[in-house]
């Protein structure tokens, strides 16, 4: 009986109530501290809200010029595949088509074929005949052998081409998998800050809507002016630049939408590119390679068309209109809209060609 008692429990010490309770302090502290990541101090200022939603977006502009990119690669990839597959098929066809003529031909042959040469010269009714279809069959046998070896060359080929389509698919693959992951950090970005601007009251949210109208993705740099200068008239002397400055004047209030390039939405590059390309001028699609698209100016010789750009990663574009003043796509929840170039940290500047 003995042997089935449960043995009897020792009180803890207080040493150890002392180690467990400094252990379910310590783990309610690191809870604490890792809740406080995800979910906003309620004691967080209005002007803390605004820096780190600032920041948000600042990332997802900087994202969003990565998927664009991204995509701009993976479109490549997927056309170069599609080419490669087209050319394959073209000649598998060509490959086939030979292929069943020889196996014609050498069903022919071996049907014909059962009576050596000297015996069918001498059962010819007509030597000369079988003379003149003799040398025929000579002339047909060195074109057969000529169409095995195309068939082989045509063999090898079509391998190539597959190897080299089977590589082409690896990297639009490796460049959808690109995409996919910029996409969710965008994503991720944009419903932090939706959910911290959630909690500022209507007024709090109203006056940072206001403050960050004119001024894109963040914050302006230290002593950049903020008032902003009336809006000079589109030019109209029908150059290249012109056109593109009306159309940019012409897209004022649609929706920013990252990755959009028009006509009902755009991004910061996407309305750029939409701009200039109505000129008549093909741009490439991101910030980073568009500042290398064209000659680059000085901010004091800045002329209506100009591409200005801002932030130390060149994460963002807009047109320049004249006056001080440029036409951009800002960030998400915005829409085209007229600012002041001072209101963002400058970058620099190119005219397309």
């Amino acid at each position: 009986m003995a042997s089935h008692r449960k043995p009897r429990q020792r009180p803890l010490s207080s040493g150890t109530v002392r180690t467990a309770a400094t252990l379910a302090l310590a783990g309610a502290a690191t809870a604490t501290a890792f809740e406080g990541t995800s979910h906003a101090d309620p004691r967080t200022t209005p002007a803390q809200v605004k820096a780190e939603v600032d920041r948000l977006y600042g990332d997802a502009e900087a994202a969003t010029e990565r998927y664009n990119g991204a995509k701009v690669k993976a479109d490549e990839a997927e056309r170069a595949l599609t080419g490669l597959r087209d050319e394959a098929a073209r000649k598998e066809d060509r490959l086939n088509t030979a292929r069943r003529s020889l196996g014609a031909l050498a069903a022919t042959q071996y049907r014909s074929g059962g009576l050596g040469p000297a015996l069918q010269l001498a059962m010819a009714t007509d030597p000369q005949d079988y003379l003149e279809r003799a040398s025929l069959l000579t002339r047909a046998g060195d074109r057969t052998a000529a169409d095995v070896a195309s068939v082989r060359r045509g063999l090898d080929e079509v391998g190539r081409l597959r190897a080299r389509a089977a590589g082409q698919l690896a990297d639009l693959r490796a460049r959808q998998d690109e995409l996919a992951g910029q996409k969710a950090l965008i994503e991720d970005r944009l419903a932090t800050a939706r959910r911290l601007l959630a909690r500022l009251t209507a007024e709090e949210r109203a006056a940072y809507e206001a403050q960050s109208g004119t001024g894109g993705t963040g914050p302006a740099p230290a002593g950049a002016p903020r008032g902003t200068a009336p809006a000079p008239p589109a030019p109209s002397d029908g150059s290249r630049a012109a056109r593109a400055v009306a159309f940019a004047y012409s897209a004022i209030g649609k929706p920013y939408v990252w990755g959009a390039t028009g006509p009902g939405s755009y991004d910061c590059s996407g309305l750029t590119q939409a701009a200039w390309k109505s000129a008549g001028v093909s741009l490439p699609r991101t910030t980073y390679t568009q500042i290398n698209a064209g000659q680059r100016v000085t901010r004091d010789r800045l002329a209506p068309g100009d591409l200005v750009f801002f932030y130390a990663g060149v994460t963002h574009v807009g047109m320049y209109v004249g006056n001080g003043q440029m036409i951009h796509a800002p960030r998400p929840g915005s829409t085209v809209r007229l600012a002041p170039v001072d209101s963002m940290p400058w970058a620099g500047a190119s005219r397309p060609a």
